[in-house]
């Protein structure tokens, strides 16, 4: 009797296998046959299986049910060009939250779990490029890339294949063209763009070095078995760009830890996963408590200038400015930021040409907009400096940049600082947007009795140097006299920006004329080495003269006028002081004043009355500014943004007709 269950068993077993190998087959028949058709970069996208997550709420909100998913995004290069640092697009549309990817990271170098529900691109790790079949003799292993995904998307149940929108190679000078979409797979062929123009040169190794807001190096200047020394250097190419008090990070992704830094060093100085980890089973006769940081996320900081010459902690070129990143025009040498660290490596990668750079690198700053980075690309080895003081340049053993680009304004991110307008011919001042720095919430809006919703109400000249939180009796007059309604008897909110800057258009004459910058620090922090720009395209080519300030015309860049401090003569901006008498007068901000100067003969056709005076764009410290969606015209009008640009528009248009 056992025997006979035991038959019908192993009976069952083979049939179900046998009957499972001829699908398994075709299955892999027809994707061979369908990258075969490609001749270019074959992407295909396969949703694999799925399942229901709690809570249930299907009955109650269908469109909220999360559901986890399984795919895998599959890349191979059947063209006759080696692909380097193969990026891929996924127009993910239902919500999802990626948990892992085997064999990529985040373009964006955002760490997983991560929000890709509007779409992400993935790129190689740690085998970024992808050779063609001419030069491996077909071998698929150096031809193709399997990216392994699992997350959870909502609302999609696995049985209605909850595929992404569209899927495409990211590469420039790429075009994918008949994307197909069948049930759970979806799979297109991208080729090159004959009218796009490429900068890479085929006989060349690497990809050529991109430009951004800022460019990070990272080189491996010295090499062993089981460690290496890198340099970090992290260059401003913003003209109008900064960082205060910079903060790195990165994520190891090779078990990675650092034993030894000079010109910097980690947020939170952490032996214990050396100690109590895998390295202290390998590195036996190495003293780990005398490493730096064994954590695989990293937050590297700047050290102060007193460390500059330390001969152990500092000594490094461009090291130890506190983490101060400036624009190249008020000092070149104070653009770049560097150091360098030792770092230790784990098996199988034990070998003196392993070099794995860390991925998902971020920085920002205190005062300064977020960055966005992508991940680290294989560039030339860069030319440094000779260790030994000789006349020579040493090149790098290997090199990586990374690139990375301020990121948009938005409300969940907005300016810290905003830009009020006024002119001689209009007695009231347009001042800086209703929370134009951010809206208090809906408590603290009511406990300081303001409109958050409300345009904010023009001002007197004088009130510019009064605190929001004493101009309740100042605007509340100059509305009743000006007949301005206030609603709901609730004066609008205040900016809430630390930083406001006053452009006043001082005078316009036959010839020429002038305008007047102040600049007004509202918090208790003094700003040391400041810098303004105000975008005037109209204007820029009459730009004749700036008092006080340090001014220069960038007519390359958008017509932007960029001002500083003279050192040792107003480069330093205070902060908000008490008055002359604490009871009775209110706080009083810091402020600089400069005055421009505009020859009109080199502007022709310029109405300064109409707009043409005020900047479009305004930056403080590479911060920029939100400006005022009204322009000060006469005493019985006001001409808006968009009202200026268009009637530019259209002057132009006419003058091109003519």
């Amino acid at each position: 009797m056992e025997n006979n269950k035991l038959s019908i068993i192993l009976l069952t077993t083979l049939l179900f296998f046998f009957s499972s190998l001829p699908l398994s087959i075709s299955q892999t028949q027809t994707q061979t046959n369908v990258s075969s058709l490609c001749n270019g970069i074959f992407l295909q996208y396969r949703y694999t299986e799925g399942e229901q997550l709690p809570p249930n709420i299907t009955t109650s909100d269908a469109t909220q049910q999360p559901y986890r998913f399984q795919s895998t995004l599959y890349i191979q290069n059947n063209g006759l060009q080696e692909l380097r640092s193969w990026r891929a697009f996924v127009g993910f549309q239902h919500g999802e939250l990626l948990v892992s990817a085997s064999n990529a990271v985040l373009l964006d170098g955002a760490p997983l779990p991560a929000n890709v529900s509007n779409g992400t691109v993935f790129s190689g790790f740690p085998v970024p490029d992808l050779r063609t079949a001419v030069e491996t003799a077909g071998d698929l292993t150096q031809m193709s890339a399997l990216v392994e995904l699992v997350g959870t998307e909502f609302g999609v149940p696995p049985e209605e294949f909850p595929m992404p929108t569209n899927i495409s190679l990211a590469n420039d000078g790429f075009i994918c063209l008949n994307q197909t979409t069948q049930g759970s797979n979806m799979y297109t062929c991208c080729t090159e763009d004959p009218d796009a123009r490429s900068t890479i040169n085929a006989t060349e190794q690497f990809l050529p070095r991109q430009n951004g807001d800022l460019s990070i190096m990272y080189d491996v200047i010295s090499a062993f078995e089981s460690n290496y020394w890198a340099q970090v250097t992290i260059t401003n190419q913003n003209p109008t760009g900064r960082l205060d008090n910079w903060q790195l990070s990165w994520q190891w992704m090779r078990n990675e830890f650092i034993y030894a830094m000079r010109g910097a060093s980690p947020y939170k100085v952490d032996t214990s996963d050396c100690i109590f980890g895998d390295a202290a089973t390998f590195y036996q006769n190495l003293d780990l408590s005398r490493a730096i940081s064994c954590e695989p996320e990293q937050t590297i900081i700047d050290l102060p200038p007193a460390f500059a010459d330390n001969p152990t902690l500092g000594s490094i070129p461009y090291c130890c400015r506190n983490g101060t990143l400036l624009p190249s025009n008020i000092d070149p040498s104070m653009s770049i930021s560097a150091f360098q660290m030792q770092v230790y490596k784990m098996p199988p990668d034990l070998n003196v040409t392993t070099f794995n750079p860390p991925q998902n690198w971020r920085i920002n700053g205190t005062f300064n907009q977020d960055y966005q980075c992508g991940n680290p690309i294989r560039v030339s080895p860069s030319l440094l400096p000779n260790p030994n003081g000789l006349p020579v340049d040493s090149e790098a053993i290997a090199t990586w940049q990374v690139v990375c680009n301020k990121t948009r304004i938005t409300s969940a991110r907005p300016p810290k600082c905003c830009v009020s307008f006024s002119s001689f011919f209009h007695e009231s001042v347009i001042p800086c947007n209703t929370c134009a720095c951010g809206c208090p919430n809906p408590g603290q809006a009511q406990e300081q009795a303001c409109n958050a919703s409300a345009d904010a109400i023009p001002l007197p000249s004088y009130a510019l140097l009064t605190p929001y939180e004493n101009r309740t009796a100042i605007t509340t007059e100059y509305a009743r006299l000006n007949h301005i309604p206030i609603a709901n008897n609730l004066l609008p909110c205040g900016d809430n920006c630390g930083i406001t800057i006053n452009w006043h258009l001082l005078s316009d004459y036959r010839d020429g004329w002038t305008s007047r910058i102040t600049i007004f620090n509202w918090e208790d922090t003094n700003y040391s080495e400041w810098f303004v720009a105000a975008e005037l395209d109209r204007a820029i080519e009459g730009l004749d003269r700036v008092y006080s300030f340090n001014g220069t015309a960038m007519t390359e860049d958008n017509g932007t006028i960029f001002m500083h401090g003279f050192p040792s003569e107003n480069d330093y901006l205070l902060g908000i002081v008490n008055g002359s008498n604490p009871r009775r007068d209110p706080r009083r901000p810091g402020t600089l004043q400069s005055v421009l100067l505009f020859d009109k003969r080199r502007t022709p056709g310029i109405n300064v009355a109409r707009g043409d005076g005020f900047p479009t764009k305004f930056i403080f410290n590479g911060e920029e500014c939100s400006l005022p969606t009204t322009l000060p015209i006469s005493s019985t009008t006001m001409l808006t943004l968009a009202t200026s640009m268009y009637s530019l528009l259209i002057v132009t248009i006419v003058f091109i007709l003519i």
